[in-house]
């Protein structure tokens, strides 16, 4: 059978399997291996020809077969030690994906033969299992990745300082959407109505959960779960098959050009810390198989795996052959499938050299030099597991960074917790102390109230405690510290007064994101009112708590949100690259940044340290070094008031120009001039801006609005 295919030397690049229009090359790496064997199969996945890769050029194998077309199914046998005391567990009973596989027919069937040792032998992962895998292995498959983009061909580029970003699980957001034909699926994911409900919002990125090829755990299987978030990726080139219609890598590509018509940039959550291996009790499915010793960082008894991700295992950065899988994974990604940027999962890990966190580290230094990777939006989890792990404001730039102590300071602050005035003010302005430095831009801090792991927005406010059972582990998983308040009642209610609270603390949450300097961040379904009843780690959920429910949108809380971010987008003032630090500014000999008392006063050190104090003035302008280009006049006022109803004294406005009240949490009819004594209610959000005076305009008569007392 093996003599139609007549194999020759190829080349050991590119790596992985590529169609040249006359051929495919074969091209792996695997440094301890001692047989490479390329296993052809038919189109119900049965190996009909094995072929030994000819040729090695150092520890890349790789050969040519000419006149293979896209379409072809493979895999690959690996032979070499099974040494696992030495870090050596080659197993040739086991078929492996390829580890830069373009697309994949399915995923792994759980069955005791995926693994590399006999289950339930007393010798452990010591022992060898000679059962074959490959009927529970998904087959590779020959991709020609060459897309038509016609007028899609340009990326939005948005400005750090203009973006938007919506955090989004591609099935999450359209299973519920009754008018998404293709639910679940890349298609619908940019389907009409999914792309309307974004502009109409304002957002301009959209930051898509793990869309690489993942695995599903086999305990979560084992209780009837699935893994719905995807942090378990075993497949760094490869779109997850569960989001494609008919199998073609093609849809993903669709996807991003009618997102790129539509204005929004495209970002993938990716998962390179660690792989869906395991440690040595887990299958063998891909690199463990082609070459363990490199792939993955080991312990000093090579048998074990260093764990600085909570999986099992760390990928090996300091090696190079992990590296440029890595590097190649994020090239192809940002040149064939044209996204727009990545958020890093666990991006400590990634910058560990020698075990230790290091912002020289080699996947960093290759990143920030690449030129096709520094050019694109690089966002980091700034933390893992592992000791010393979390480095929050340790990054360089180009990188910007998630940065949960604000998370926590608003959430604290806007449930009425003693003594965060201070902590918020230094997370509305930028979070300076964290993020100033060598440099970096005042957009460095990803600011967010939700993401995908914890409470969403309406559960922050209505649940005191997570409630997680449905994931079947008692509720011991998930966080403890949530800075949630529940408004009086644990869960849902029809109290009028309970559910007016809540929907002021949203909005005040909301309006805080969008008034901050950084770059805000909005998790899929807050701005709907969406609530995963209380789980705050619904990671194993497919189903209605894990999806975004559109028929119970709070379609006031959306319109809020829409006019919120437009205001944002629409301001300067709000939204700047440089740092504000109360500088003096030479245009006109005020301060960028002024902190002030309800009474109009200055902050003094006393009121910083008094830890009853919950109302908190900003008088905000553009920064002192402001450049010519940039518009460098006028103000913002920002008021949080966390704290009972209270007059509340603005700065004196300059000659000629009013403030004008534009954005109130407690108020509707919001745009008119208002004077300098004015009524801020109990726990609001109020945002004045100045105006020039028209010249027609009659005097303004001071007026105080009757206090309501405390809200609902």
């Amino acid at each position: 059978m093996t003599e139609k295919f007549n194999l020759t030397a190829g080349r050991p690049f590119p790596l992985g399997a590529t169609f040249d229009g006359e051929g495919v090359n074969f091209a792996v790496f695997s440094q301890h291996a001692t047989r490479v064997t390329l296993c052809l199969c038919n189109q119900k996945g049965e190996e009909t020809v094995l072929l030994d890769l000819p040729e090695r050029d150092g520890h890349i194998w790789h050969g040519y077969l000419p006149g293979m077309q896209p379409g072809q199914q493979y895999g690959f046998r690996v032979h070499g030690p099974y040494e696992p005391q030495n870090g050596h567990r080659f197993n040739p009973h086991k078929l492996l994906m390829d580890p830069y596989a373009k697309r994949l027919t399915g995923h792994p069937v759980w069955n005791d033969a995926l693994y590399g040792y006999q289950i339930g032998s007393p010798a452990l992962d010591l022992s060898f299992d000679i059962r074959d895998s490959a009927p529970y292995m998904p087959r590779s498959v020959v991709v020609d990745p060459a897309f038509s983009w016609g007028e899609s061909s340009g990326r939005p580029q948005h400005a750090w300082s203009e973006t938007v970003i919506y955090e989004a699980h591609v099935k999450g957001l359209t299973a519920e959407h009754r008018d998404v034909s293709q639910p679940g699926k890349f298609l619908g994911m940019a389907s009409e109505p999914i792309l309307d409900h974004l502009t109409d919002l304002g957002v301009t990125t959209i930051e898509l959960l793990p869309v690489q090829a993942f695995i599903n755990d086999r305990f979560l299987v084992d209780r009837g779960l699935t893994n719905y978030w995807g942090y378990m990726s075993y497949g760094f080139f490869a779109p997850d098959p569960r989001y494609l219609s008919g199998g073609d890598i093609a849809e993903f590509q669709q996807m991003v050009a009618r997102f790129h018509a539509a204005g929004i940039e495209v970002i993938l959550d990716v998962v390179y810390n660690h792989t869906a291996e395991g440690d040595q009790m887990g299958p063998t499915l891909c690199l463990k198989g082609f070459d363990n010793a490199s792939y993955y960082r080991l312990a000093d008894d090579r048998r074990y795996y260093h764990d600085d991700t909570g999986t099992g295992n760390s990928l090996n950065m300091d090696h190079p052959a992990t590296l440029r899988l890595v590097m190649d994974s994020l090239r192809y990604w940002v040149e064939v499938m044209r996204v727009d940027g990545f958020r890093f999962d666990l991006a400590s890990t990634l910058a560990r050299t020698g075990g230790q966190f290091d912002r020289d580290a080699p996947f960093l230094r290759a990143v920030r030099q690449d030129p096709v990777l520094n050019r694109v939006k690089l966002i980091a989890e700034p933390w893992d597991v592992g000791p010393g792990g979390y480095q929050l404001g340790a990054y360089p730039a180009p990188f910007k960074e998630w940065n949960d102590r604000y998370r926590d300071r608003v959430r604290a602050f806007w449930r009425g917790d003693e003594g965060m005035v201070p902590k918020l003010s230094s997370r509305v302005a930028g979070s300076a102390i964290r993020f100033d430095h060598d440099g970096r831009p005042a957009t460095s801090s990803i600011n967010f109230l939700t993401a995908h792991d914890g409470f969403t927005l309406m559960d922050t406010v209505s649940y005191n405690s997570k409630h997680n059972e449905a994931n079947g582990e008692d509720n011991r998983d998930g966080h403890d510290h949530n800075f949630s308040d529940n408004c009086g009642v644990e869960g849902p209610s029809d109290d009028p007064e309970v559910l007016a609270r809540r929907a002021r603390r949203r909005r005040n949450m909301m309006a805080t994101l969008m008034l901050s300097q950084g770059t805000p961040m909005v998790l899929a379904g807050d701005e709907l009112g969406n609530s995963q009843g209380g789980n705050n780690n619904a990671y194993c959920q497919d189903n209605p708590i894990g999806w975004v429910n559109w028929d119970e949108a709070d379609p006031e809380f959306l319109d809020f949100c829409r006019k919120i971010i437009a205001y944002r987008k629409q301001t300067p003032i709000l939204r700047q690259r440089r740092f504000l630090h109360s500088q003096t500014r030479m245009i006109d000999g005020l301060p960028d940044l002024f902190w002030r008392r309800a009474d109009g006063e200055p902050m003094t050190p006393e009121d910083w340290a008094d830890p009853t104090l919950k109302f908190l003035g900003m008088e905000v302008r553009m920064a002192r070094n402001s450049p010519p280009y940039e518009p460098r006049l006028g103000a913002v006022y920002v008021i949080f008031n966390a704290g009972d109803a209270r007059e509340a004294t603005l700065p004196a406005a300059p000659e000629g120009e009013f403030w004008r009240r534009c954005f109130d949490t407690a108020e509707d009819d919001i745009l008119a001039p208002v004077a300098l004594n004015t009524q801020i209610q109990a726990d609001s959000v109020a945002v004045f801006e100045l105006f020039q005076q028209v010249a027609e305009s009659k005097p303004m008569k001071a007026t105080v609005k009757q206090t309501k007392g405390q809200p609902a």
